[in-house]
């Protein structure tokens, strides 16, 4: 029997994924492993942290999945069980070309079964000399677009209604393919059913500058949010140089504009790093100007952390407390302003998608991916719908449906049911005498009470009687929870 749980304690192993994008997020790993050592459980890890860097000692010893074989975690976790250390790390290639990231038909549990995220590439082309991930995602692999289309086709027949776009660069794709991403979106685009939509991740300016025209032709079109982010980390040259950026502030400022004057209303999210080495007072006082000019939305303050390996853990770091004041400072400017003040009153089309995390409201978007919150009101959820705007926050705004206006029912068929996996045949959806119904045979049974943690512990030991097909459902159940972490722990920058 395989029984994914939220209680640790219950666990026979535990399957931990990870982050190495900051300090604070393989800390938590560390911490993770270390209690599940405690408490003599069975552990396998994923994600970033390992495939980097598998020689570290706290690391010694445990089985790992690299990012590019979570479709052998049935493998790896029967081989724990027995006691057994397994590590995959290697990448996947096709006559020597690089693969990209994990099969895009693996079976998963969607988080939420009205959002579909697909990852379009992993790996960039940068060298950024803060960057950890690069160490465990490589050099741009890119999907090819049929193959994406076809997730994409295949998430709409399962009720899905919204698709978000990641990667670690979304306007590098197709490089390495010989494509580029307007051509993906317009192929994707044609896909959308009414009402569905279609939100694009990060880019970075240097890969969209050549695609400025069609961009904005593209984030103009009714089934695609208005949005994009675009990190542009300091407003400094000089700091943008030591961090590798291949751009300047002026090549930020062209994108941003030209996007604002062609897409109006377009938002624009950034992430700015405060206290990176080098950075001196004059540097820090050009990114606090940017803001105060562009007054972004969405704004991503991050204090800068030295990764362990990369180039800028080895420059003249700047003191911790002058990293703190900065970030404070730029926290306190982001938080001067109000930018959905003027909205009310206005009138807006919204998609409802989730829950508010106070569970006192349904959140839906509107055309430019701003957060409005709508009653909770179960007919809503999943509709796109018109709302009268009677109230704005910092972050969100507060809409009343309208009584006389048009409701559409965005996804083209029943959602599926929380905790189901996606991506299976209709052969094994539909057939619970060979072991096979997701919902109900108890050896693939998924109990999903709330959202998943970062890490998930599963309940064992495996059933022995009975064998095929039964078996297959274990194992596909379990790929699809690993599936599930990989798309929601992997850095998306969204």
């Amino acid at each position: 029997m395989l029984l994914a749980t939220n209680n640790s304690a219950e666990a026979d192993l535990w399957l931990l994924n990870s982050c190495t994008v900051k300090n604070p997020a393989e800390d938590h790993f560390r911490n993770s492993i270390k209690k599940a050592q405690e408490g003599n459980k069975k552990v396998v890890l994923a994600g970033c942290v390992p495939q980097a860097q598998p020689r570290q000692d706290y690391l010694k010893g445990l089985s790992i999945i690299g990012v590019q074989q979570i479709d052998r975690v049935v493998e790896v976790v029967e081989e724990t069980i027995k006691g057994h250390s397994v590590r995959l790390l290697g990448q996947k290639k096709d006559n020597g070309k690089r693969l990209g990231g994990a099969r895009l038909d693996l079976p998963k549990i969607r988080k939420n079964p009205l959002i579909e995220i697909i990852s379009i590439n992993t790996g960039c082309l940068n060298a950024c000399t803060y960057c950890k991930t690069k160490h465990a995602r490589g050099d741009l692999a890119s999907y090819p677009i049929e193959e994406l289309v076809d997730r994409a086709k295949q998430s709409f027949q399962e009720g899905v209604c919204e698709i978000w776009l990641t990667s670690e660069d979304t306007g590098a794709y197709g490089r390495d393919i010989g494509t580029d991403l307007p051509t993906l979106l317009w192929k994707l685009v044609e896909a959308i059913p009414e009402g569905a939509m279609l939100r694009l991740g990060m880019t970075n300016p240097p890969y969209i500058l050549e695609h400025l025209e069609e961009m904005a032709k593209i984030l103009n079109h009714p089934r695609v949010y208005a949005f994009l982010h675009i990190p542009v980390q300091s407003a400094s040259d000089s700091v943008l140089m030591d961090m590798k950026r291949e751009y300047c502030v002026a090549d930020f400022k062209r994108v941003v504009d030209f996007l604002k004057e062609k897409v109006p209303g377009i938002t624009i999210a950034t992430d700015i790093i405060c206290g990176f080495p080098g950075e001196t007072d004059e540097d820090f006082q050009e990114t606090m100007k940017l803001v105060e000019q562009y007054r972004f939305p969405s704004l991503f303050i991050n204090q800068f952390y030295p990764r362990p390996g990369t180039p800028a853990a080895k420059m003249h770091q700047v003191p911790a407390a002058v990293k703190k004041q900065r970030t404070k400072d730029l926290s306190q400017l982001f938080h001067s302003y109000n930018p959905y003040d003027h909205k009310v009153g206005e009138r807006q089309r919204v998609l409802v998608t989730e829950e508010s995390f106070d569970s006192n409201y349904y959140v839906a978007h509107n055309p430019f991916y701003e957060q409005v919150l709508v009653p909770k009101d179960p007919v809503l959820m999943g509709k796109m719908v018109e709302v009268n705007i009677y109230e704005a926050g910092k972050h969100f705004m507060k809409g009343q449906p309208v009584s006389d206006a048009r409701v559409y029912t965005a996804s083209i068929t029943r959602p599926l049911a929380k905790g189901e996996v996606s991506g299976l045949t209709e052969e094994f959806r539909h057939a619970p005498q060979n072991g096979t119904n997701w919902k109900g045979h108890p050896s693939a049974e998924i109990p999903v009470k709330t959202s998943f943690s970062p890490w998930m512990p599963l309940q064992l030991p495996w059933q022995q009687e009975g064998s095929g097909l039964k078996i297959l459902s274990v194992s596909l159940a379990l790929l699809a929870v690993l599936v599930m972490l990989y798309y929601g722990g992997m850095k998306t920058e969204l």
